[in-house]
């Protein structure tokens, strides 16, 4: 039997997803799905519009067997280290398969850029030269392997081969076309993207045809993180430096313009330069609001596995599993002391105040979802 892994962030689920999901169980029906997903806050640096337990449920509902939790330390940060959280993880739970989706489509095209970048010694000092040039991070990755590939999801896939090549890991990756660009504002048929989603959602636009039924009851609407942020920039600062991805003097940057606008969006294009992208900018701002530091964020290992669902299916695989897996699986916040399941309740606590759903600090603690 195949298990199959998903990496996924579902911001929001929609059909995109369940066309992955569904292709999977079509491309490997006697299969065991597993599905790591990011909680509170994503890659990008944005926040969930759906909590990780609204995210299970509807997993389980659309056929993964097991959800695992993808915690915030590694969730909310660069692609290698992401792809470290996600892929260590479904490692450790003997997934031989991870399938994800991608703009290119052609895994030994991301295979092939996977190895150079493990193997070209002079990769790192290729990719600062150009940043200092004024390109961004995934331009400037792109040209230092002689590459033209700087889509999200083909990015992620190469962090994701890297990874498994490195560690030797015997997961076999495999590629999904995707039916829409991430920031593609036309469409048709009713897929579009998650990004496309959420524009759809700040204009009040129906959303109903893009998303399965009873998506949209889980959905938090207009959260609003710019107070929260600059509050915690005046009152940090004296210690911004402190926090981890807040580098090179951006504080100083940060602190002279906080005051001169009125939304996160005018304050991103502030401070925003080719070095600096959106994503990597909204990363910082995400960090400084947790107060996740740069020792907090020292030497991250994966400590366990968190199952926060399954179904019949997956306790069963559950129970075997757990027998033999190189990393504690754990459901419960007793299970274990962890520096990161405590770094990711403190997430949580800040969550609940800023979607007001503070039904979730006792979510937290309580077992996972059975199906």
């Amino acid at each position: 039997m195949d298990i199959i892994g998903i990496i996924c962030e579902y911001n929001p689920f929609h059909n995109g997803h369940v066309y992955h999901i569904n292709k999977i169980k079509e491309m490997y029906p006697d299969s065991l799905i597993i599905c790591i997903t990011s909680t509170s806050f994503l890659q990008r640096g944005e926040i969930s519009i759906l909590n990780k337990w609204d995210k299970t449920s509807i997993c389980l509902n659309h056929g993964i067997n097991i959800v695992l939790e993808l915690p915030f330390v590694f969730s909310s940060q660069s692609a290698d280290i992401f792809a470290y959280g996600a892929i260590s993880t479904l490692n450790a739970m003997k997934v031989n398969k991870i399938v994800f989706g991608s703009e290119l489509n052609d895994i030994n095209i991301l295979t092939t850029l996977a190895k150079k970048q493990i193997n070209n010694n002079d990769y790192e000092t290729k990719v600062k030269e150009y940043l200092d040039k004024g390109f961004n991070y995934p331009t400037a990755m792109s040209k230092a392997i002689n590459s033209n590939i700087n889509t999200p999801n083909d990015l992620l896939g190469i962090s994701y081969i890297k990874e498994i090549i490195k560690n030797n890991y015997e997961i076999e990756p495999i590629s999904i076309k995707r039916t829409n660009d991430y920031h593609g504002s036309n469409f048709d048929g009713n897929i579009i993207s998650a990004s496309k989603v959420r524009s759809f959602l700040k204009e009040n636009e129906n959303i109903t045809d893009f998303v399965p039924t009873n998506i949209e009851k889980y959905i938090y609407k207009n959260i609003d993180l710019f107070p929260f942020i600059k509050y915690k920039i005046i009152a940090s600062k004296n210690i911004l430096n402190s926090f981890q991805t807040v580098d090179e003097g951006i504080e100083n940057r940060l602190l002279s313009k906080i005051n001169k606008v009125n939304t996160l969006e005018d304050f991103i294009k502030e401070i925003k330069t080719k070095r600096y992208t959106y994503n990597k900018i909204n990363r910082m701002l995400i960090h400084i609001l947790t107060s996740f530091t740069k020792e907090e964020a020292k030497n991250l290992k994966t400590q366990y596995v968190r199952v926060l669902g399954f179904n019949k299916k997956g306790k069963e695989y559950l129970n075997k599993i757990k027998k033999i897996t190189t990393l504690p699986i754990i459901t419960s916040y007793k299970d274990i002391n962890s520096k990161i399941l405590d770094i990711e309740y403190r997430v949580t606590n800040l969550y609940s105040l800023f979607t007001k759903d503070y039904d979730l600090i006792l979510r937290e603690l309580k077992k996972p979802i059975i199906k």
